[in-house]
């Protein structure tokens, strides 16, 4: 492989790649379709299949691992795996907080409101 090629996989990685990355989604459709595996060890399952086939994207159609300055990109994946969490349980945090608002009873008084929320009245008034 020349200099110029150092960046780019072959046939042979591009398939080796695809047939991995069809495999683990073929795998989970099956485990989830056929119900396997229930309640949260499916979850747990889904979940390290979708890691097992993020690290076979990244080596095999993005070459992480193959470039010059790895470290780069080692920081780089680090800070979109943050934002990913932010993103996703950020996103959880608010709709958790949002749900609360429908839970209370629509006759429920101000008063209970604040007595249930631990609001301590202030004395200006």
């Amino acid at each position: 492989m020349s200099r110029s090629d150092a960046g780019h996989g072959s046939v042979k990685t591009y398939s080796i790649g695809f047939g991995l990355s069809l495999a683990l989604t073929l795998l989970a459709y099956f485990i989830a379709s056929h119900n396997l595996s229930g309640g949260w060890t499916l979850i747990y399952v889904l979940a390290v299949l979708a890691i097992i086939q993020l690290f076979v994207q990244l080596v095999f159609f993005l070459h992480l691992g193959r470039e010059s300055k790895p470290r780069w990109n080692l920081t780089a994946a680090a800070f979109a795996a943050m934002v990913v969490l932010i993103l996703v349980f950020g996103s959880l945090w608010i709709m958790k907080n949002l749900n609360y608002g429908h839970e209370q009873p629509v006759d429920q008084s101000p008063q209970q409101i604040i007595q249930d929320e631990g609001i301590q009245p202030s004395s200006n008034y």
